[in-house]
């Protein structure tokens, strides 16, 4: 199934025209008579919420200081690194701790250009840098339970590829994820948690009541809704210059599993 139809499936009338596109991008207006609802995608207010920031990215890409990296890397090299990195985490052989991290913080004063970047979960079992072992300036990271996609996460990434020249992203679940637990069972709970529900909910209609298979899920359909739901992001794409991938970190082994 390809990733408008991982969108599509999950919610009725999508179908990654720039109708539908327009419903889920902030700042984009959608055409009179579009049935699919942004309020039912994002949940109410969410939609706006990063205008400020894709404001700021339409400001550097018309001055003409986006899409540029430090490296000269694709997107599947960008991937590549990622893997390397989280196999010398598996076997306890870091390398990111012998850089200097006084020179690394000098040099990333004035600017930063990640070759990839990584929506997270935000449990703090998962340090994403450590991970893939990476320092400081090489990955461009947003977390938030559940490693959904909001506008806001999407408005950052946005921000990750077409400002500061990232190459690849990965959206990244995880073994045992309580965010995921919560959405399962749908019990009640104080304050706004409940809120990530609506975004966690697709994954377990379509993978049931186990914790991981929804986990699973769920990081293949946030990803499917990076790709499909950003004309910033479908551009980059599109051309060749990003890839957007799904994975799954295991908490015991340490190992991270490329999904799609």
């Amino acid at each position: 199934m390809n990733s408008i139809n991982h969108v599509s499936s999950q919610f009725p009338g999508f179908c990654g025209c720039s109708a539908c596109l327009a419903t889920v991008t902030p700042g984009i207006p959608a055409p009179s008579g579009a049935g699919f609802s942004r309020r039912r995608f994002f949940g109410t207010g969410l939609a706006g919420a990063a205008g400020g920031l894709l404001a700021a990215v339409a400001l550097d890409l018309a001055l003409g200081r986006a899409a540029r990296a430090a490296t000269s890397m694709t997107p599947g090299q960008a991937l590549q690194e990622l893997r390397a990195g989280n196999q010398r985490f598996v076997e306890q052989r870091l390398a990111s701790f012998d850089q200097d991290f006084a020179i690394l913080r000098q040099k990333t004063v004035d600017k930063q250009e990640p070759f990839a970047a990584v929506l997270a979960c935000a449990d703090s079992r998962m340090p994403v840098e450590l991970i893939f072992d990476q320092s400081i300036g090489h990955i461009f990271v947003a977390r938030v339970a559940g490693n959904v996609a909001t506008a806001e996460m999407i408005a950052s990434l946005e921000y990750g590829v077409a400002v500061l020249g990232t190459k690849s992203i990965m959206v990244l679940g995880h073994r045992n994820c309580g965010a995921v637990k919560a959405a399962i069972s749908a019990k009640e709970a104080p304050g706004q948690i409940s809120a990530l529900y609506s975004y966690i909910r697709p994954a377990v209609d379509q993978a049931g009541d186990n914790i991981d298979a929804v986990s699973r899920a769920n990081a293949k359909i946030q990803a499917a809704i990076l790709r499909e739901s950003s004309p910033v992001l479908a551009e980059f794409i599109k051309k060749g210059s990003l890839e957007v991938v799904a994975g799954f970190y295991d908490l015991g082994s340490g190992r991270v599993e490329i999904l799609n």
